[in-house]
């Protein structure tokens, strides 16, 4: 692929997924369906598919067990300047453990907890966006192989 359609259609990929993120917004205000970290995720899932970093499981369990702990932070221990330190840690930890390491993710529990989400955080728009992301980029994915 040439040095310009590759760099065009992976900007195409991460601004349709995040489009429909942002459109769902309209058709369902009280939810969340955008995040910071997405982001920098649709640079890797758009633009290094093929990067250990980028697949599917790493960018939806990397999300969902950083937000997770983000969550518990809120929820069990508080909010504090050690404690935002101790989840980014434990999420960096947890994802390397788990071999799930996406890097956007590790952004989840420092939004999290200064923003103070609760659980519900975790289905939208941690999960749901995960696997927007993921699904466009699957397809993104077919459309290189089968026309470019």
């Amino acid at each position: 692929m040439n040095k310009f359609v590759f760099p065009m259609v992976s900007g195409l990929g991460a601004a349709i997924a995040i489009g429909i993120l942002a459109g769902a917004q309209s058709f369902q205000p009280e939810w969340l369906f955008l995040m910071a970290p997405f982001g920098a995720t649709t640079v890797l899932v758009f633009g290094v598919p093929d990067s250990p970093l980028a697949q599917p499981k790493n960018v939806i369990a990397g999300h969902v067990l950083t937000a997770f702990i983000g969550v518990c932070f809120v929820e069990f221990i508080g909010v504090t300047q050690l404690s935002l330190a101790a989840a980014t840690g434990l999420g960096v930890t947890a994802m390397l453990m788990t071999k799930t390491t996406h890097p956007p993710a590790g952004a989840n529990p420092i939004l999290i907890m200064l923003a103070g989400q609760s659980w519900g955080f975790l289905f939208t728009p941690v999960l749901l966006g995960a696997v927007i992301i993921v699904l466009v980029g699957k397809a993104m994915q077919k459309v290189r192989i089968r026309y470019i």
